[in-house]
């Protein structure tokens, strides 16, 4: 019986994908082939992980939607403004809707400059 030895398996170690070719008779062509899948392959694994990293990124920054996201109240019977990420209460809602946002672009920017600070500490 005659036979030959070509087939073709190409492992890449780094993520363990395998590809096997045995379609030509030629082992030289079967592994080009294998080659051209593996690199197929690699490159599709590598643009899903860019996909999937950016859909997370583009959702950590839009949000759910949800109500308990807010931002800010405004309670006009009681005169008070509450910024919801700071946890700022001020009973001036008639100042701050004049345009004295002075106070809260305070707070806002010491919690901005705390968070840096705390995110340079954790490198």
């Amino acid at each position: 019986i005659n036979k030959t030895d070509s087939a073709v398996r190409i492992t890449h170690l780094p993520t363990g994908i395998v590809v096997e070719c045995q379609d030509d008779r030629s082992q030289h062509r079967n592994k080009a082939q294998a080659m051209a899948v593996l690199a197929a392959r690699l490159y599709d694994a590598k643009v899903r992980a860019q996909q999937s990293a950016e859909a997370a990124q583009r959702k950590s920054l839009v949000g759910s939607g949800d109500r308990s996201e807010r931002i800010r109240t405004y309670n006009f019977p009681q005169g008070r403004v509450t910024d919801h990420r700071i946890n700022l209460t001020l009973y001036k809602l008639d100042a701050v809707m004049q345009g004295e946002l002075d106070e809260i672009v305070a707070a806002l920017t010491l919690e901005h400059q705390a968070a840096l600070l705390a995110a340079l500490a954790d490198d």
